[in-house]
């Protein structure tokens, strides 16, 4: 096979004119910084927990570009074109990654906190009156999806009409494929709750194939993607991370999040990420690990 890229998770490797290879590492990445250590297991878990929801997609009718698992951490899939100038797009029928991430949020935390908090979104975004005082870990009244730049160095947030301009969706494309994203986290929903778990928020990604028709696409449902808490734990007023989150909260303690943050913001040097400590690395390292093992059902060993 033909070595074609690294990503900050996946190795990405040619197969033939119509598949890839997707080999998941143990590499970790928050806020947009790979972080210089690795976490055991990690992506095996991934590669496994992904291969899952794309058998779940299969039983549901929804197109995707998932073709199998070829070792633990080696996932076979249909290739197709990522075009990054997006005049070209418009010019395009089908076979192409649609440049978006579409994240849909169910209750009020991680980043969506972080903008309420500072005033930059307000209750009436999430159908509350605009009297409400929203609350860290608070569930929405509805789903509330956006979706960010996928092809940039660092996402930007977009409304939708910026959203159908640099995708060459349709509206009509938009809204399907908001409603396949809501519909794949219903079932998950369905499936997780049994097992003591809260989706909290996750991301996906669509491509249209050769007929434009979507398909779901890279990988969704595991830790890096979604966001989970112990269904037990939030009983007590306890936001229990089972997912990536876990990761980005120790950088937000340490101060670096911050930092980071200040730096963008003013235009400056980003400082270099840390790396984590050996406690925390195999204290992730258990949770990606018991995560697989409670989304799917399935023994790691």
């Amino acid at each position: 096979m033909k070595f074609l890229k690294s990503g900050k998770v996946k190795d990405v490797y040619e197969v033939s004119d119509t598949e890839l290879e997707f080999v998941f590492s143990d590499r970790i990445s928050v806020f947009d910084k790979i972080i210089p250590s690795e976490v055991p297991f990690k992506g095996e878990t991934l590669a496994r927990t992904a291969a899952y929801w794309f058998e779940v997609c299969k039983d549901l009718g929804i197109n995707t570009h998932y073709i199998r698992l070829v070792k633990p951490n080696r996932m076979r899939v249909r290739r197709i074109r990522v075009i990054s100038d997006h005049n070209q797009l418009r010019r395009e029928k089908g076979n192409y990654l649609i440049p978006l991430e579409c994240i849909a949020r169910y209750y009020v935390y991680g980043s969506l906190w972080d903008r309420v908090d500072a005033g930059e979104i307000d209750a009436t975004a999430f159908s509350f009156p605009k009297s409400h005082k929203m609350t860290l870990g608070e569930k929405l009244p509805e789903p509330f999806f956006e979706v960010t730049t996928k092809l940039e160095k660092v996402d930007r947030n977009l409304d939708e009409a910026a959203a159908l301009r640099i995708s060459a969706l349709t509206k009509d494309e938009f809204d399907e494929l908001r409603d396949i994203a809501l519909r794949i986290d219903r079932e998950m929903d369905a499936r997780v709750a049994p097992r003591g778990l809260i989706h909290v928020d996750g991301k996906k990604e669509f491509a249209f194939d050769e007929e434009r028709h979507l398909m779901v696409v890279d990988t969704f449902g595991t830790a890096d993607e979604d966001r989970f808490w112990d269904a037990e734990e939030l009983k007590e007023g306890r936001f229990v991370e089972r997912s990536k989150e876990f990761v980005r909260q120790y950088y937000r303690k340490t101060g670096y999040h911050e930092k980071l943050m200040k730096a963008r913001k003013e235009g400056k040097e980003e400082p270099p990420i840390p790396p984590l400590p050996q406690d925390v690395l195999e204290e992730v390292s258990k949770i990606y690990i018991q995560l697989f093992e409670d989304l799917t059902g399935q023994r790691f060993r």
